[in-house]
């Protein structure tokens, strides 16, 4: 075999090996950024984390800020790929409802259930807050944040807009900037949820319960209300 053949047999195994490799780096990245703080963590100690050396690191990213811009990537391609399969494995897709199946009620569960889908690793979420505060302070990380940010809202709410326009729903204000609300509603209470969860169990270490779960029950309080007023059923 010659030497360009066995290169290419060895391709794929390259490639997988090196995939993995950047996976563990970022899985290490996630971890320390959620305990320690992005600033906080060197390259060095994401290294250590993932069992790797600094020739491994820079073999996948050209410094700290380019394995940010990855795990960024990468965390919000999940938030929309387990929306879209939310709304692909609910009872009611594929399905056009005709006005008289939907209720504000109904809308409501609905949507609660396509937004608590966006909650992955709530590691995530501490790791996110503290970017977005770190871009608000630095004009360089402003820019690359808020596209990243843009691109995944403009993505979720595309998927949620199809959903609406499948189930005959029809905004009274700017589809974009009711999304949005949805959106951002869920996200506080959300982040009022895992302030509690990690208040408690920082109190009782046997504390239990799913925040995400507590986000979702304290959104279905109000969403339909948001709904009811915001929305008109087509026809």
């Amino acid at each position: 075999m010659t030497a360009d053949a066995t290169d290419a047999a060895d391709g794929p195994r390259t490639s997988a090996r090196r995939e993995r490799t950047r996976e563990r780096l970022l899985d290490a990245a996630l971890a320390l950024f959620a305990e320690h703080g992005v600033e906080a963590t060197s390259i060095e100690a994401i290294c250590d984390g993932a069992g790797f050396t600094r020739g491994a690191f820079y073999s996948n990213f050209e410094d700290k800020a380019a394995l940010i811009d990855a795990l960024s990537a990468r965390e919000q391609d999940r938030a929309v790929e387990q929306l879209r399969a939310a709304i692909l494995n609910a009872p009611w897709a594929g399905e056009t409802c005709d006005g008289a199946d939907v209720d504000a009620a109904t809308i409501g569960r609905i949507v609660t259930t396509l937004l608590r889908a966006l909650t992955l690793d709530p590691r995530w979420g501490v790791v996110n807050s503290e970017l977005r505060l770190r871009a608000m302070r630095d004009p360089r990380a402003a820019a690359a944040h808020a596209a990243r940010e843009t691109a995944v809202m403009d993505a979720i709410a595309d998927e949620i807009s199809a959903l609406m326009a499948r189930i005959g729903v029809i905004s009274l204000i700017p589809e974009g900037v009711f999304i949005r609300l949805l959106i951002s509603g869920f996200q506080t209470e959300l982040e009022r949820a895992l302030l509690t969860h990690a208040s408690q169990a920082e109190d009782d270490a046997a504390t239990t319960g799913d925040p995400f779960a507590q986000a979702a029950e304290s959104a279905a309080s109000w969403l339909p209300t948001v709904i009811d007023h915001l929305t008109r059923l087509e026809g």
